[in-house]
């Protein structure tokens, strides 16, 4: 669950800044992205927990009334549900806090369970807000069973050299990038994309198809062994809240390739739900398809290659 407090600055170390408004707003990468997958007319099964307490059953039946199938979901006795503090200023610019709770204990046991969805579904979509060792034992049999498997390496974190070879598609920012690539805690995101492509190689190097970098007002980089593509963003306003739009696009981007689509179809599928999604407040507030195919028809977006 996402607590927001809408605040007229983002507050610096040891400052306290007086917010104007309070909202509570279901959230999560993973139920993010499961949202608007479903949104976009997938078919879409969750895999995680929840904890016994006033929070859980609120998330749960968020996501059944967005069609999204929680048959595998366990309510968690241990723990609280993963919440989320999210400051969020006049911009749409925000600070996150995540207390993860239930998060951190979604296991290998949770995935053997789901194993008859993961066997029936085109893409399983991962995040980084579970356990390391949980995505590398879901990775490998969903790519087992001929899945696309495309995980979001968010947030930040050092992975296991296995979990390459399985991921078909990893969608990173700047910052998850560089520490992927070189181990660095941080990295601006004026990054040249000299540079982004030469990181991204990095990772294609150790197993992953495709790297395709979200690039925020940028667009995104799609990176494969023979080739880098810039995908420009969407024109839109006003930006509301980009809390979420890396979860929009790394859904949408596993739905058209679940698709069949190629790679930078995709991504400019992807990069129009996520210029929707910022313009409206919210982690879930993702688009219809009918939405996104009417903005990916109606604006020119040149893409370019840059090798």
């Amino acid at each position: 669950m996402d607590f927001y407090i809408h605040l007229p600055k983002l507050p610096k170390e040891d400052e306290t800044v007086i917010g104007y408004e309070f909202k509570m707003r279901p959230g999560g990468k993973g139920a993010n992205q499961a949202v608007a997958a479903a949104r976009l007319g997938a078919k879409v099964f969750f895999v995680g927990r929840v904890g016994n307490d006033f929070i859980g059953p609120m998330l749960l039946e968020n996501l059944r009334s967005n069609n999204v199938d929680v048959s595998y979901v366990t309510v968690d006795q241990s723990t609280h549900t993963g919440v989320a503090f999210i400051l969020l200023n006049s911009r749409g610019e925000n600070m996150i806090a995540v207390a993860p709770g239930t998060d951190s204990r979604v296991s290998t046991e949770d995935v053997d369970r789901a194993s008859q969805a993961i066997r029936a579904s085109q893409a399983l979509l991962l995040q980084l807000e579970i356990p390391i060792e949980t995505v590398a034992y879901a990775a490998r049999r969903a790519w087992e069973s001929g899945a696309v498997v495309v995980l979001n390496p968010a947030p930040a974190k050092p992975l296991p050299e296995e979990v390459y070879r399985y991921v078909h598609v990893m969608t990173p920012n700047r910052v998850e990038l560089a520490m992927l690539a070189e181990g660095k805690q941080s990295q601006s995101q004026s990054t040249g994309l000299s540079d982004v492509v030469k990181m991204a190689h990095a990772l294609v190097d150790r197993g992953v198809k495709s790297v395709v970098v979200t690039l925020g007002r940028g667009g995104a980089l799609a990176v494969t062994q023979n080739s880098a593509v810039h995908i420009p963003a969407f024109e839109v306003s006003p930006v509301v809240d980009t809390t979420g739009a890396g979860d929009v696009f790394t859904a949408a981007l596993a739905v058209a390739l679940a698709e069949g689509r190629g790679i930078d179809e995709a991504c400019l599928f992807a990069n129009a739900a996520a210029a929707i999604k910022i313009t409206r407040f919210g982690a879930q507030s993702a688009p219809t398809r009918v939405e996104v195919e009417r903005l990916v028809a109606s604006a020119r977006v040149d893409v370019r290659k840059l090798e």
